[in-house]
């Protein structure tokens, strides 16, 4: 016997239980951005690999230890996309969508980072995005995050994220606070992790955002980014913290947070959650002004945030927030008897032609009445349609209600889809 195949660590299928939540999230996801007049960009899931080593930056976790990368015939190195902004800004340049335009653009789809996998965490996993290009003020900074609080709403787990905010201010006063800090962690590193020391001088800011307690208290007598800001940098800040008190926003100013990216600038944002055990971020974003010109584009302002999905759906599992999701079938047709499967199969396409949103489901497969309707009741139909010769002589059609929804009752075939239509008042 052969060995059976199994999927790969990390890479996991999405089996007919589970899609249901997916479709309610993404069914959200999309409705929400929609509203708010944006527009879907779909990119590849293979991109040359010096993309996100230029865009993400080569001394990150993501592209030193994460990325799948591989050459192919032609000798070329591709990568499997890590995350989407790269992609979406490289698409944006390479079609003149950007240059002297402003463009509001979501994606969602597959991403792939080799990293131990862990609940809600997987080497596939799903990320919804958003990205803004033309726009430099903190008012479209403010919309991306209403966008956010908006989703949260829709989704009914407001209360159990918070959001934290920061800036990282230009690049030029991040270059000035960088020295800073390195001679700062100089002076303790001997306290520090061994992950700390690594990126001590390759990323600096990273250490900020450590997890190890003894390093947090350590970074206690840190300077401070916000002491190496210009006026401008704060009037930005100033005016989005504005911009979210008005939509009454609540929100964490976090001056640790700094985003995992080395493009970001200006404006970044989580919004965090204890709901799933330890604090875990469910979403994250912030500016990234330079990435555009950066890799090849004009000098364009840009800001984006992505969610994963899996972490997400975990949530609203875990929140019990999807126990009254729909079932696949609303109509079952059962059919028994000499010239019922031709009459019951033309019975479900007229059906589907009249009420598009009706989902029907024809049995298949022969059996007798009763074993038709324990399907019925198994793929949790609101209502089962029998057919048998007598209803077919008569052109007529018996409705069962399978949900407590009324009596069982014989109408002509003419008569039904009125009947169904009542079903849903």
């Amino acid at each position: 016997m052969a060995k059976q195949i199994q999927a790969i660590r990390g890479m996991n299928d999405c089996l007919p239980d589970q899609t249901p939540v997916w479709q309610m999230v993404e069914t959200t996801l999309r409705r929400v951005v929609a509203s708010y007049g944006y527009s879907e960009i779909r990119m590849p899931v293979v991109e040359m690999t010096h993309l996100f080593q230029r865009a993400i930056g080569e001394v990150t976790d993501v592209v030193e230890k994460e990325m799948y990368t591989f050459n192919d015939r032609n000798g070329d190195s591709l990568t499997l996309r890590p995350e989407g902004t790269a992609g979406c800004v490289r698409a944006c340049i390479e079609h003149g969508l950007v240059y002297n335009q402003e463009r509001r653009l979501w994606y969602i789809g597959p991403m792939f980072r080799h990293e131990r996998p862990q609940k809600g965490r997987y080497r596939q996993f799903h990320q919804f995005g958003v990205e803004v290009f033309g726009l430099s003020g903190p008012d479209i900074d403010a919309e991306l995050i209403m966008l956010t609080a908006r989703l949260w709403r829709e989704l009914g787990i407001e209360q159990y994220a918070t959001l934290q905010l920061n800036t990282l201010g230009s690049s030029e006063e991040r270059a000035a606070y960088r020295d800073a800090l390195v001679t700062f962690l100089e002076q303790h590193k001997e306290s520090l992790d061994e992950e700390s020391q690594r990126r001590m001088y390759s990323n600096p800011l990273r250490v900020l955002d450590t997890k190890n307690p003894q390093v947090q208290d350590i970074l206690t007598n840190a300077p401070k980014l916000s002491d190496y800001f210009g006026e401008a940098t704060k009037a930005h800040f100033d005016g989005l913290k504005v911009l979210l008190d008005a939509a009454d926003i609540a929100y964490e100013v976090n001056e640790r947070l700094v985003r995992g990216l080395d493009y970001y600038n200006y404006t970044v944002f989580e919004w965090v959650t204890d709901s799933l055990g330890a604090q875990g971020t469910i979403c994250g974003g912030g500016r990234y002004d330079g990435l555009v010109e950066q890799l090849g584009g004009q000098a364009t302002p840009a800001i984006g945030f992505a969610m994963g999905l899996e972490r997400l759906t975990l949530m609203l599992e875990t929140l019990e927030k999807v126990n009254n999701l729909p079932s696949a079938v609303d109509v079952y047709i059962c059919m028994a008897g000499e010239g019922t499967l031709a009459a019951g199969l033309m019975l479900a396409e007229k059906l589907r032609s009249d009420r598009p949103q009706l989902r029907v489901m024809t049995h298949c497969g022969g059996g007798n009445f009763k074993k038709q309707m324990k399907r019925a009741d198994k793929m949790q139909a609101s209502v089962a349609l029998i057919l048998g010769e007598t209803e077919v002589a008569e052109q007529k059609v018996t409705v069962k209600f399978l949900r407590d929804q009324g009596e069982q009752q014989t109408v002509n075939t003419s008569e039904l889809v009125t009947l169904l239509d009542k079903l849903g008042e």
